[in-house]
């Protein structure tokens, strides 16, 4: 066989500094050939998608409601079609956890005792070309048992363990939105969602179906049932292109946009073939939720964002909504995350933090889910004992159909059910945990330790959201001070004076704390409100 062609891909110069020592192991000729390929034949298609987005949200902006589909209605009253069998390593779900690709985390994840790991370029992972490049290798390290960690402050090691006790890998690329200006075709950056996607599968589909598994996906913040149709044509095509049999991949969809929870069915539906299931993506679902209706009057504003509980009516419609879909087409319905972090340096507070994710863990697997997320290896036997305690030695409890539940349209955006009313404690909340996360993201950093939680992109999104949507409603707070832009400007000072007594004159300098404070600032204040604050951000990512 003869040597592929070069790439029609440029790549873009990056300081040696940043540049991973191995990069020529992933970005190799065919691989990038690949990619090239998929861009060429798919992101026309993206970018029509796109624009429907657009057009969608203004349709939202004019008529403040949404509704399920009546083009589709007959895909919905079909019976008779359901998803393709599980792979048997993705059969048991029980305890998924989630994490970017940085080394200590491939290895702790693999051995975390999760039956998955949900392997993260997107909203947990900062897109440097060292993490979207180092984080191919790391997977690629692992697959080959080559991986290993030693922490340089502990001088602790890492090292996997044996093959049958690690977790599934299933990996999620980058949302259609994001674009990688590091691989450019004719003068034009590729969509970061193909670059994660190519290179992963085009390096690994063999490498995985040796080991037992397959290329698995998560496909985050789809918006209709035509980009899930892209995401099969891809499948489709890669597939062919590497000469792996039709169905091999396997792909679970979140569900964390409101216009995808009344397309449930036709997502599953077009990816068929290749559909293993829908996750619960709570935190980037209420961010959606804002954003879509974010000018549709009191009605459409969210209380603080602790306040939105998982028992909260239209958040009930849309959970019990999602197992009853995934039970009655065969998929695996997958919970939402446990973000805290267990805290061994205070008993009762972890106490209190673990019984939280009990709480949490016993309702999901009570109403039918077949696994949910955790954030850290700590919060892995919790979660498995709550659904261990309701499946017991099956994988999963697809044969709960729920169809005692009944979700109209008017029920999922039924936000006025809530009694919660934003509070001026939420607004400070609000400000600092969007400085904080966004500091940190621009330091390349996508998963972060904030106040007892993990907190990743959708957490920032949901900040500067709400702090949008209260200013524009005027909302006035139980202290008699209305949320303007003045008054989120004087908080957004104070919190970064605060922070800068806090962390210390040297550790604020050499941070990115005064680009975080002024860009939370623009996406929270501007009137052209900003899609995803990822976009701007990008633009200072070194």
């Amino acid at each position: 066989m003869s040597a592929p062609a070069p790439s029609p891909l440029a790549i873009a110069e990056v300081d040696p500094a940043h540049t991973p020592e191995r990069q020529g192991e992933v970005l190799t000729d065919a691989a990038l050939a690949f990619v090239a390929e998929l861009h060429r034949r798919f992101t026309p298609r993206r970018d029509e998608l796109l624009a429907r987005r657009a057009e969608r949200r203004a349709e939202i902006a004019r008529t403040s409601t949404l509704d399920f589909l009546p083009e589709t209605a007959q895909i919905r009253a079909d019976d008779s079609w359901k998803v393709a069998e599980a792979p048997a390593a993705l059969n048991d779900r029980r305890v998924e956890i989630t994490g970017p690709t940085d080394r200590k985390m491939t290895i702790n994840a693999l051995n975390s005792g999760a039956k998955v790991w949900l392997a993260d370029f997107e909203d947990a992972s900062a897109p440097t070309w060292e993490n979207v490049v180092g984080g191919q290798l790391n997977l690629i390290d692992a697959y080959e048992r080559r991986i290993d960690f030693t922490d340089a402050g502990s001088g602790k090691s890492y090292a996997l363990k044996p093959a049958e006790e690690l977790a599934t890998v299933v990996m999620r690329p980058r949302g259609w939105h994001l674009e990688e200006r590091h691989l450019q075709f004719e003068d034009r950056p590729v969509p970061g969602a193909l670059v994660d996607f190519g290179l992963y599968f085009f390096h690994n589909a063999k490498r995985l179906l040796s080991l037992g598994k397959g290329p698995y996906f998560y496909l985050p913040k789809t918006e209709s049932h035509l980009e899930a149709r892209l995401w099969n044509d891809i499948f489709v095509f890669a597939q062919d292109y590497v000469g792996i049999p039709q169905g091999t991949v396997r792909a679970t969809v979140l569900i964390e946009t409101i216009t995808a929870a009344y397309e449930m069915e036709e997502i599953l539906y077009e990816l068929r073939d290749h559909a293993s299931g829908l996750n619960a993506g709570r935190w980037d679902y209420l961010f959606s939720i804002v954003k879509n209706f974010r000018d549709g009057g009191a009605k459409f504003v969210l209380p603080d964002r602790n306040a939105v509980t998982m028992t909260a009516p239209f958040m009930r419609a849309y959970t019990e909504l999602l197992v009853r879909t995934c039970h009655k087409r065969g998929a695996h319905a997958i919970g939402g995350m446990a973000a805290f972090i267990p805290n061994r340096r205070d008993p009762e507070a972890n106490e209190k933090a673990l019984a939280k994710v009990k709480n949490d863990k016993d309702r999901e697997a009570g109403d039918g889910f077949d696994g949910s997320w955790v954030a850290h290896p700590d919060l892995v036997p919790v979660a498995r004992a709550s659904f261990d305690a309701v499946l017991g030695d099956k994988p999963h409890q697809k044969d709960r159909l729920r169809e005692d539940v009944s979700v109209s349209a008017a029920d999922l955006i039924a936000i006025d059910t809530l009694d919660a009313k934003p509070t001026y404690q939420g607004l400070i909340d609000a400000v600092q945990v969007g400085t904080r996360y966004i500091e940190a993201w621009l330091r390349g950093l996508g998963a972060v330790a904030i106040f007892g939680l993990m907190e990743d992109a959708a957490t920032a999104e949901i900040s500067r959201s709400q702090i949008w949507q209260w200013v524009d409603a005027g909302v006035v707070f139980e202290n008699g001070q209305k949320a303007t832009a003045d008054l989120v400007r004087k908080i957004a000072a104070e919190q970064l004076a605060a922070i800068r007594t806090e962390v210390g004159e040297d550790a604020f300098t050499s941070g990115k704390w005064q680009q975080a404070h002024d860009l939370l600032l623009k996406v929270s204040l501007d009137a052209d409100y900003a899609e995803f604050l990822t976009l701007p951000a990008y633009e200072l990512l070194g």
